[in-house]
């Protein structure tokens, strides 16, 4: 059996591929836009929208109706009749309830700093597949990179206004003026994120440093930077150096699947200066600051030890149309085969397994199941595929 609904899902068959509205705070983006609605009806399925949806991104109902969606009065209905949920945040406890065994759920989760999300699937029963933890044949997070570049990019613009002292920043211009230095940026961390945000940073004329462990990965930067941007290999006296020094800390860090480690003390703070800002970008993962904790965009930040803090868990839900599209083309090639296979399609494809989070209450991904204390389920073992 694929799936508890056995016509859904395998070749030759329709699925009902649902899309809600998002409900976390000032959260705008969509799981499906119309133009990806209308591939997943090209190959067969029935897609039901709840109405709304798509406002964030200017997309009303007429234009999921034109491309093919049936509109649903609530969420309720589309969680009921649907076999796979596509979102793009999180469910959220009101959401969670409504999931079921055999059901697939396709988006962002980030369960290991949320022990009762991961409890409320597990207890589901549903199949969830979480986009930051798929793969791809060079080793990358495919459907996690556009949010990084978004996030990497939009950190600077959050950290900028942070440093105006209206917002409890230091007063400092990141560019500087002609006879002004400008303000310095730490970015630790040169992954995807880094690399955008350092990329940004450097573009409005900051003194910017990546920080990181791995040479081959500094070298790259190097490379590309061509000596715009300085970098360290991460050592605690050169994190310690470079967090002290800078005006504007991004905490870009990321182990796939798991809890951020904690770079950032609380007691470093006492070393940084007077209206400095960090943005953590990993706060989705649980942060890599200390003294982090999850803030919305209609109250993103808090200061702790004089030094700003900028925390939003969903920053890329800011800019919707820019983000929604480019997560919709990350995700459509794995989401369709998802509905044209069902479970089928996690069992041939190890990038899907690898995105595998939750299946029938087991977890399937090993830092998850390390980070909160459950017994690993290896997907292969788990996927009961006829």
């Amino acid at each position: 059996m694929i799936n508890d609904r056995p016509e859904a899902g395998t070749r030759g068959t329709k699925m009902r591929v649902g899309c809600p509205k998002e409900i976390k705070n000032h959260e705008y983006r969509v799981g499906l836009t119309p133009g990806a609605v209308r591939e997943y009806v090209a190959h067969g399925h029935q897609v039901l929208i709840e109405t709304g949806a798509g406002a964030g991104i200017g997309a009303d109902d007429g234009a999921y109706i034109a491309a093919g969606a049936r509109i649903a009065g609530s969420a309720s209905d589309v969680f009921e009749k649907s076999d796979m949920i596509v979102k793009v945040k999180e469910p959220q406890p009101s959401e969670w309830v409504q999931l079921r065994e055999g059901q697939i759920l396709y988006t962002y989760l980030h369960l290991a700093p949320d022990p009762d999300q991961t409890k409320g699937l597990v207890e589901s029963g549903v199949t969830a597949v979480a986009y930051e933890t798929v793969t791809d044949d060079r080793g990358g997070l495919p459907l996690l990179a556009p949010m990084s570049e978004v996030a990497g990019r939009l950190a600077i613009q959050a950290g900028a206004t942070a440093l105006q002292k209206a917002h409890g920043g230091s007063g400092i211009l990141l560019g500087g003026v002609p006879g002004v230095l400008p303000a310095k940026v730490a970015v630790i961390g040169g992954g995807v994120v880094g690399l955008h945000a350092a990329r940004m940073a450097a573009g409005l004329g900051a003194d910017v440093s990546i920080i990181d462990r791995s040479l081959p990965r500094l070298r790259q930067l190097d490379d590309l930077f061509a000596g715009r941007v300085h970098t360290v290999y991460s050592t605690i006296d050169d994190l310690e150096r470079e967090v002290f020094a800078a005006d504007l800390v991004i905490g870009a860090v990321l182990i796939p699947g798991a809890a951020a480690p904690k770079l950032v003390t609380r007691d470093m703070l006492s070393g940084m200066k007077e209206g400095s800002v960090i943005v953590d970008v990993a706060i989705d993962q649980g942060g890599c600051f200390e003294t982090s904790h999850a803030t919305t965009h209609s109250d993103p930040t808090y200061v702790v030890d004089g030094v700003v803090h900028y925390c939003v868990a969903n920053m890329p839900g800011a800019v919707p149309v820019t983000s929604a599209h480019a997560l919709n083309n990350a995700t459509l090639m794995h989401g369709l085969a998802l509905a044209d296979r069902g479970l089928r399609a996690i069992a041939e494809d190890r990038h899907l397994r690898n995105g595998l989070n939750v299946h029938r209450g087991r977890i399937t991904n090993r830092p998850v199941a390390e980070a909160l204390g459950y017994e690993m389920h290896a997907p292969e073992l788990v996927l009961n595929v006829a």
